[in-house]
């Protein structure tokens, strides 16, 4: 096994973003130079961060990077990650985990907007919030998270699982506007409240375990199960999607 600490230095201008695609375990196999870019100057990954190696492997399987520190900052963090861990000890910027295709991403804070964007493997379990778009595609693409899972402990923004394809999201809190929106697969889970959920689905499955507020009329119930209303739709779209949402609490339109 294998343990790099990365560790936030001091910086003159903390508001700028660091561009830190590199940072994934693979890219700490060996001794080569990494750089990363902060605004718009390119910086050695040395002058960002205080850099500790424990261990020597050969597989990024093995490897566990560590991010200490005021991260909150740092942009695009696990892009194209294919394996091994990253552990985030506070707040993470936007694009953490994009395009992932394995591996485990940790976050102990919260996460920026689109976290997960366009996944298609392994694991991101956040512990605090996370921002708005996660695991969405990108404006303009028609499919946003593609597999693996993405956990988050708390609340979500808006257009979470937006063009969901497949996979599976998970919010233990609230989600905002438009969860699930244009859904062509996989399959969301939110245990508190959402607003406006599963919009113009086709496929997939969304469960709302809490209250829905403002849902559309596009839906037909087809049954209950466990506790559960269950719509079929987006007919609008002549979507095949289920929507499922828990029998007592306001739903406003449910009805």
């Amino acid at each position: 096994m294998m343990q790099v600490t990365l560790t936030m230095k001091p910086r003159a201008k903390p508001f700028l973003p660091i561009e830190a695609e590199m940072i994934i375990p693979m890219n700490f196999i060996g001794s080569r130079e990494l750089f990363v870019w902060e605004g718009n100057k390119k910086r050695r990954l040395e002058e960002v961060f205080t850099v500790r190696k424990e261990g020597n492997v050969n597989s990024p399987e093995n490897i566990i990077v560590i991010l200490r520190g005021d991260t909150s900052r740092i942009k695009r963090v696990g892009e194209y990650m294919s394996s091994g861990t990253i552990t985030i000890e506070g707040d993470i910027g936007m694009h953490c985990g994009n395009f992932m295709r394995g591996g485990n991403i940790v976050i102990h804070g919260n996460a920026d907007g689109w976290l997960g964007r366009e996944m298609r493997g392994g694991s991101i379990l956040c512990h605090g919030n996370a921002g708005d778009y996660c695991g969405s595609g990108y404006r303009g693409e028609k499919r946003g998270m593609r597999g693996g899972k993405i956990e988050v402990m708390g609340d979500a923004g808006d257009y979470l699982g937006e063009y969901l394809t497949g996979g599976e999201i998970h919010v233990h809190g609230n989600a905002g506007m438009f969860a699930g929106a244009e859904m062509r697969g996989g399959i969301l889970r939110v245990d508190g409240d959402a607003r406006i959920p599963a919009a113009n689905m086709s496929k997939g499955t969304c469960v709302v375990s809490g209250n829905v507020h403002e849902m559309l009329p596009t839906f037909e119930k087809t049954g209950e199960k466990g506790g559960m209303a269950v719509y079929r739709g987006d007919v609008a779209n002549k979507g095949k999607g289920e929507l499922m949402i828990r029998l007592t609490g306001e739903k406003s339109g449910t009805e």
